[in-house]
């Protein structure tokens, strides 16, 4: 298989496709389980009138699981390759979802709900964004990108489609049966996508972002494919844990994130609060406006990573995600959630691809998925509390505009960290050559 890359070009690079194969496997883990837990929290309160803290619990046991379990599925990702890990993640994830369609007590909502994470965690995220490291170097910002277009465009799906089926004042499917079939459409997808997904270009005789050898060789051609020396270059995991830019794009990237996966686990139950008043479909329809308009902005966010300084785009993008949750704490209406989902939605599109990229530029493709599970250790430590505490707060206090105001924050904090980050593989290039110059 070593020669495919050598004869005839393909028509359309296979990274291309891998894109929109990582957009289908992380909406049929993360939509559900993230996007979507304000949705199956309403279900779940109704029937079994659990409080905000118990039901906010949940999230935090799935950031714990990702915290602790991370640096191995980083681990297991650079050397099983993403193709295995697909294959063992999908498997544990839709059983996951049958066991969730069973729960009868919060012990076992808890417990499913860390089976399903740890599912996701070894087949999604991890081996799939590493996959993209490894096929895209130039256009990685843009690649990464339309992966997560198409991760929105299955929550633009999803969400509706689990609250409407969902809806306990309405007599559909349910969510026992919802989550159930979830599990059935997991599991009978897990062997096609694992037959399908290619590790690295290498492998198959070629060369990330589609530059062919021969092309590459030639000062006329497109651009130099890097040599597979240059394509293994990178950190080791060592020498990235002893760069500050590690750690500040470790916690900035949790407190970017932690208002992402508060609104993930509060927004639909704020929605639907006294205070509030709109039914749950209404509220469906409110997170789906923010993801539909980050699916939008996502592409824009690869570009301007792709050519401007990403640090940069990331902080500024953090700043408007801030800014739109100021704004719906300060009126309730259905018009400003509206507003508040359109301006959040720029905000993520800006930001969410360029976390993910700037980690490749940072710290090259020699061990990316270790590196980015290892970050998860500071990062879910940081996040896995948010929801909580604010649940906690609209539990004693009855508001959730204070802890709102709060993670706010924190993002703008996070985002900083970003902008005083330095890119350690671009001064260690210079201080080689200034070396060589001396």
């Amino acid at each position: 298989m070593t020669s495919q890359g050598q004869g005839k070009r393909p028509r359309v690079f296979y990274g291309w496709w891998l894109v929109a194969l990582t957009g289908l496997i992380m909406s049929l883990g993360s939509v559900p389980l993230f996007h979507a837990l304000g949705v199956w929290s309403v279900a779940l309160e109704r029937q079994f009138q659990w409080s905000r803290t118990q039901l906010s619990f949940a999230f935090v046991l799935s950031r714990a699981e990702a915290g602790f379990l991370g640096p191995v599925e980083g681990y297991l990702s650079d050397r099983l390759g993403t193709r295995r890990m697909v294959l063992i993640g999908l498997s544990i994830l839709g059983p996951g979802y049958f066991l969730f369609g069973q729960t009868h007590a919060l012990w076992m909502f808890y417990l499913t709900y860390v089976i399903m994470s740890f599912g996701n965690g070894l087949g999604s995220w991890i081996p799939m964004v590493t996959a993209l490291n490894n096929w895209f170097l130039r256009r990685r910002s843009t690649a990464v990108a339309w992966a997560n277009v198409g991760n929105r465009l299955g929550a633009l799906v999803l969400v509706p489609a689990i609250a409407w089926a969902v809806d306990p004042d309405a007599d559909r499917l349910g969510w026992q049966a919802t989550a159930s079939i979830l599990g059935g459409v997991v599991l009978a997808l897990a062997v096609p996508l694992y037959l399908v997904i290619r590790n690295r270009p290498e492998e198959y005789g070629q060369y990330p972002d589609g530059v062919p050898g021969p092309e590459a060789q030639s000062p006329s051609g497109p651009a130099a494919a890097p040599s597979s020396q240059a394509q293994d270059t990178g950190l080791t995991t060592r020498e990235a844990l002893r760069t500050s830019a590690f750690w500040l794009v470790s916690f900035g990237h949790a407190f970017t994130v932690a208002l992402l996966v508060t609104l993930s686990s509060h927004l639909a139950l704020m929605l639907t609060d006294e205070e509030f008043g709109l039914s749950l479909q209404t509220a469906a329809w409110v997170i789906t406006t923010y993801i539909a308009t980050s699916m939008v902005c996502h592409p824009i966010g690869g570009y301007i990573g792709d050519h401007l300084p990403k640090n940069w785009a990331i902080f500024v993008s953090s700043v408007i995600q801030a800014a739109s949750v100021f704004a719906i704490t300060l009126t309730h209406t259905a018009p400003m959630a509206f507003l508040f989902a359109v301006v959040f939605g720029i905000g993520d599109g800006g930001r969410n691809p360029l976390t993910l990229a700037i980690r490749g530029d940072y710290f090259g493709r020699r061990a990316y998925a270790t590196i980015l599970g290892m970050s998860q250790i500071p990062m879910n430590i940081t996040i896995l509390m948010a929801p909580l505490l604010v649940g906690v707060y609209r539990d004693v206090w009855g508001s959730y505009n204070p802890p709102f105001l709060a993670v706010a924050a924190v993002s703008v904090l996070g985002g900083l960290m970003f902008l005083f980050s330095k890119n350690p593989m671009a001064q260690r290039s210079r201080a080689g050559g200034a070396a060589s110059g001396d």
